[in-house]
């Protein structure tokens, strides 16, 4: 399956607005999005997957049923969706990487971190 950075945004999206200290983000959570009905179960697994490889969720297990449970985002995954939450930041990301011609985990990271940073300095030389 092909890597598809909007349903690893949402991925990120959902796990965020679902996790709380005390709380475990489950499939139902995902399910009661308005996002889920956007991509297959077999997507969101493979992406959760990806997330969680990447380092951007803490604490994620599968079940042989399809099932997962995924604790939080981790420091690295809160700081990927912040240059990537405001939808400027995304859209200005994805449109390097298809300019470069990679959309890895790790490309759409630097990019977005050089998009915010750009914005930064922009801001501060006003």
């Amino acid at each position: 399956m092909r890597l598809n950075p909007d349903c690893l945004r949402d991925v990120l999206l959902i796990v965020e607005s679902a996790s709380a200290f005390d709380k475990i983000v489950t499939a139902t959570d995902f399910e009661q999005s308005s996002l889920f009905e956007k991509y297959s179960l077999e997507t969101w697994l493979y992406h959760i997957r990806q997330a969680k490889q990447a380092g951007l969720l803490d604490d994620t297990k599968f079940t042989l049923d399809g099932l997962f449970l995924i604790k939080d985002l981790t420091p690295e995954g809160h700081e990927f969706l912040s240059n990537i939450r405001e939808e400027h930041n995304w859209s200005k990301t994805k449109q390097i990487a298809a300019k470069i011609g990679s959309f890895s985990v790790n490309t759409i990271s630097t990019i977005a971190t050089n998009v915010v940073t750009s914005s930064i300095d922009r801001y501060l030389s006003h």
